[in-house]
């Protein structure tokens, strides 16, 4: 019945897609430059076709990555017939970039030939197992990244205003796919477990809420409209676009997620033990660490390891710190509970204030902007913010996370921060969090991918979670040789606690993922192995071993890829002795943007060997 208003503009997309994906040309647009001198015509006409398919997945994403305002209006077809047409025309464009002629190929074209290459099979080989049909979860879904779209647009014009009313319009049509698509997986027994879905319900009527209706202007989607005249003939609509259609649609998600989904989820947790099986997790796997090689069995030894080594160091910071004095304990791992107990429980490691959590961030953000040059000669010209996380979906949600932001489009990026439960958020977590999400971690590493000159679009809206993640857990180490002293930043030894708190936390990440989604393990078990082995909060546990249920194996991307470019370095260190160079190693590692682990591994090896010929 939402369908009338938006015709003519879906009519139009639709004849501009057939005339990208059937033609092999594309409409000129601001956001697909011409095609370089030194680069294949072919080949880059082939990648403008690829960025209109990745737009049509995912307009807010790919739009606010190239800074392109022209499908403002617009969110992504969810429906399983458009899923299934997005795959078919991968599909096409794969067999197309196989068959090409490579002959007049630059080492730049091979890259991204290969990276699409690699992009495309692995989508494809995940595509059987239809994770689609799984939409939602306490951390994903319309119920939780919807309500933030406010904070993603750029509210300066009639037109932006104009766009952003468009979208609140189509989320009924969203949602109402992606139930149809949650019932589809229901008929086929593609279920999640239900403990991650537990949440969803309340989280949904959070955004049926009475106070909204009775006052559409205080929902989080009509955050835009607050600084324009509430008189407006948009602001009007907006409230009772609001009031009249997404407070009901959100009512019957609602109902049913309580009635109808959550009685047809699965008590059992694993991957494993779903009905795409073990399969569907070493897919998984493979996705995330883009190490192919690695299984289950060989990322869950080498959590074991690192959780020893790490433990050790843990040990030896504790003594740095005095704690205990000369009392007794009958074993370090009794020393050890105690002293997880008094930073648990200690008033002096937490904030009483939100905005005092929020301003910590932000001091420790500019101290460590200061520091940078040190490790870096190429920065990014994108600057970033601190900003709280929406206190809707603050409690169900993770620490933190970034924002990328766009010069094109006026929005800087932004550290995301998680302000509420206060005595769950430690000050010693603090710096390891800031130097992960916004310099050098997230922030610089995606500012600068945006930033590449002469890299076709469609580059920027590749992630790969090994290297992204890898790199913000490497970022954290980075702390160590930046500021004074013989720890660095974490001059305090309760913050160098919290940063392999952070590490260990990683590490665990490794045995508890695989161990629940291909051992066996239960909920406690998985639980129980993070308490005894970090200082993490139990919120955070409880809140990480849900997440890591719900999204089957990206967990272990992150340990993964740091210990990746840790031995990269390490082999660059030992091989160029006196001649390495840290600022030169960063800016090859992340000179092409995300790559997978094992593109970066070739790179460095091409890198060692240039700089050995040249000396």
């Amino acid at each position: 019945m939402h369908y009338g208003d938006t015709m003519k503009n879906i009519r139009f997309t639709l004849f501009s897609v057939l005339i990208c994906l059937f033609t092999g040309t594309v409409l000129a647009q601001s956001y697909l430059p011409q095609c370089p001198d030194d680069r294949d015509p072919g080949l880059w006409a082939l990648m403008n076709r690829a960025t209109e398919l990745a737009y049509q997945a995912d307009p807010i994403s790919v739009g606010a990555i190239l800074g392109d305002e022209s499908r403002n209006d617009q969110l992504a077809d969810l429906s399983a017939k458009a899923i299934n047409a997005r795959l078919e025309q991968k599909q096409i464009l794969l067999d197309e970039l196989k068959a090409m002629d490579r002959a007049g190929f630059t080492d730049a074209d091979v890259l991204d030939a290969d990276m699409l290459i690699y992009q495309w099979e692995n989508d494809l080989r995940l595509a059987k197992f239809k994770r689609w049909q799984m939409p939602i979860t306490s951390i994903s879904g319309p119920q939780v990244w919807l309500p933030q779209m406010g904070e993603r647009v750029i509210m300066q014009t009639t037109k932006h205003r104009k766009d952003y009313l468009i979208r609140l319009k189509r989320i009924p049509i969203m949602i109402g796919d992606q139930i149809d698509t949650m019932r589809m997986g229901i008929a086929e027994g593609r279920v999640p477990p239900r403990v991650i879905m537990e949440s969803t319900v309340e989280q949904a009527l959070a955004q049926a809420s009475r106070v909204f209706r009775d006052d559409p202007s205080l929902s989080p989607f009509y955050k835009p409209f607050l600084k324009m005249n509430q008189d407006d003939p948009i602001a009007v609509e907006a409230r009772a676009v609001i009031a009249d259609r997404l407070i009901p649609v959100y009512q019957e998600l609602a109902i049913f997620l309580q009635n109808e989904y959550l009685p047809a989820c699965r008590d059992s947790i694993g991957a494993a033990e779903g009905i795409d099986g073990i399969e569907s997790y070493n897919a998984q796997i493979a996705s995330h660490t883009t190490l192919p090689d690695l299984d289950a069995n060989e990322i869950h030894a080498i959590g074991l390891r690192e959780v020893e080594r790490i433990k050790a160091e843990m040990h030896k910071v504790i003594q740095t710190t005095g704690f205990g004095g000369l009392a007794e304990y009958i074993n370090q791992d009794a020393k050890f509970a105690a002293f997880v107990e008094y930073l648990r429980t200690d008033k002096r490691f937490y904030y009483t204030q939100p905005q005092d959590l929020l301003a910590g961030y932000r001091v420790m953000a500019k101290m460590i902007d200061g520091e940078l040059p040190k490790l870096f000669r190429v920065l990014p010209s994108l600057p970033y913010g601190v900003k709280p996380l929406p206190a809707f979906s603050a409690e169900s949600a993770p620490t933190a996370y970034y924002y990328p932001g766009s010069f094109e489009t006026g929005r800087a990026g932004n550290f995301m921060a998680n302000l509420s439960l206060l005595n769950q958020r430690p000050k010693y977590e603090m710096m390891a969090l800031t130097l992960h999400e916004a310099m050098p971690g997230h922030h610089l590493q995606i500012a600068l991918a945006q930033e590449i000159k002469n890299q076709h679009p469609i580059r920027k809206t590749m992630g790969f979670t090994g290297f992204v993640e890898g790199w913000g857990l490497y970022s954290e180490k980075l702390g160590l040789e930046m500021g004074e002293g013989p720890n660095g930043l974490y001059s305090d030894p309760y913050d160098n606690f919290g940063r392999l708190n952070f590490e260990m936390w990683r590490a665990m990440r490794l045995v508890v993922d695989t161990g629940m989604h291909a051992k066996g393990w239960t909920r406690e078990r998985a639980v129980e192995f993070m308490r005894t082995n970090s200082a993490l909060s139990e919120h955070n546990i409880q809140a990480e071993i849900n997440r890591y249920i719900g999204w089957p194996g990206q967990a272990t991307g992150y340990k993964i890829g740091e210990l990746k470019i840790l031995e990269l370095r390490a082999h660059a260190e030992a091989v160029l002795g006196d001649g390495f160079d840290i600022r030169a190693f960063h800016e090859e590692v992340l000179g092409d943007g995300a790559v997978p682990l094992s593109v970066l591994a070739q790179k460095i090896s091409r890198w060692i060997e240039n700089h050995q010929l040249a000396d």
